[in-house]
């Protein structure tokens, strides 16, 4: 949910031909399947109908092309770390870091049987990308 919210912005502001943006796990858990079917109906809910992606594990390269490596909570956080390459140099940081309302962690509603939830982390990524990116370009 969150790459897809993070490359409407860039789309948006028509700088995403500057971005290379993808998401990636740690865990095979859903490997080569498409997001969940609630993900899809909340971003079309909120106009982003055009997403697609299919899940795949982080690479050692991905530690070199991406200048930061973005994770949801602590857990994850962690697992990036341990698996990082010695001569990257990306930051790896939870995407809740960025939250102006401090809420750092962004909960996975995968096993939550309300769309609200689903909703719940849509608002909580799109206020931690808005904020990610005045971040990155401010800087």
């Amino acid at each position: 949910m969150a790459e897809a919210i993070l490359i409407r912005m860039l789309q948006e502001r028509e700088i995403k031909h500057k971005w290379k943006v993808d998401s990636a796990g740690h865990g095979n858990w859903h490997l080569g399947e498409p997001p969940d079917e609630r993900t899809l109906r909340v971003l079309s809910q909120h106009g982003i109908e055009d997403y697609t992606h299919t899940a795949r594990l982080i690479t050692n390269e991905d530690y070199v092309a991406f200048d930061y490596i973005l994770c949801m909570d602590n857990y994850n956080l962690r697992n990036l770390a341990t698996l990082k390459p010695p001569e990257s140099s990306c930051i790896i940081q939870r995407l809740g870091d960025f939250d102006p309302q401090g809420v750092k962690i962004i909960f996975d509603p995968f096993f939550s049987n309300s769309i609200e939830h689903y909703e719940e982390v849509y608002r909580q990524c799109y206020r931690c990308c808005e904020a990610f990116l005045k971040h990155v370009l401010s800087n």
